[in-house]
């Protein structure tokens, strides 16, 4: 791979610093679980300011499910091994993935670039937070070994355009919304 170099660098500064690998790999396995309860406070907040709020609001974990579904497919087009299992001598702070657990493009990076941007179009400021959180992740995700860099890239990439999609799609949510949802319209149930 053109950037298994660089793959070398990030992982073995990795392995030379002991005092950050529990924290780096708890980030990374499991951070993507911190989208859930903000998720929950987004549509708590929303389900009360109308339709357009609750469709934009309810665009981000739908951005997150289609990116997922996104993802999924690229995953068995390309079928990239994981480098782990690719670069020769190389350290890694997780244990590799199994052979048939491909790396391209790396899916907790697309659930949390889907879930910024889509977030971005709700909120700013904590859409910013979200893409701070986001650009950490996919760091994080080659500092622990699990992919490549353009892996990452790529899963921003997927994951950002789909998460954009909320421009598009948040006028026909509204217009549901107010369909399945009389309480949303100003209805009575």
């Amino acid at each position: 791979m053109i950037d298994a170099g660089l793959y070398r660098e990030v992982t073995d500064f990795a392995w030379s610093q002991h005092w950050l690998a529990g924290i780096a790999t708890t980030f990374s396995e499991y951070g993507v679980f911190l989208v859930a309860p903000v998720i929950l406070a987004l549509l708590w907040r929303a389900r009360t300011r109308g339709p357009a709020a609750l469709a934009a609001a309810a665009w981000v974990p739908i951005a997150i499910a289609v990116a997922l579904a996104v993802d999924t497919v690229l995953k068995s087009v390309f079928a990239e091994v994981r480098p782990c299992r690719v670069v020769p001598g190389v350290h890694t702070l997780l244990p590799c993935d199994p052979p048939a657990d491909y790396a391209f493009p790396s899916n907790h990076t697309v659930v949390v670039a889907a879930f910024a941007v889509a977030l971005l179009l709700v909120n700013r400021k904590w859409g910013l937070w979200a893409l701070v959180f986001a650009v950490l992740m996919g760091i994080s995700r080659v500092y622990v070994g699990a992919h490549y860099p353009h892996d990452v890239l790529a899963g921003f990439v997927v994951g950002a355009g789909v998460g954009a999609l909320g421009l598009v799609v948040r006028e026909p949510l509204a217009k549901a919304a107010v369909r399945l949802i009389p309480a949303v319209s100003g209805r009575k149930a």
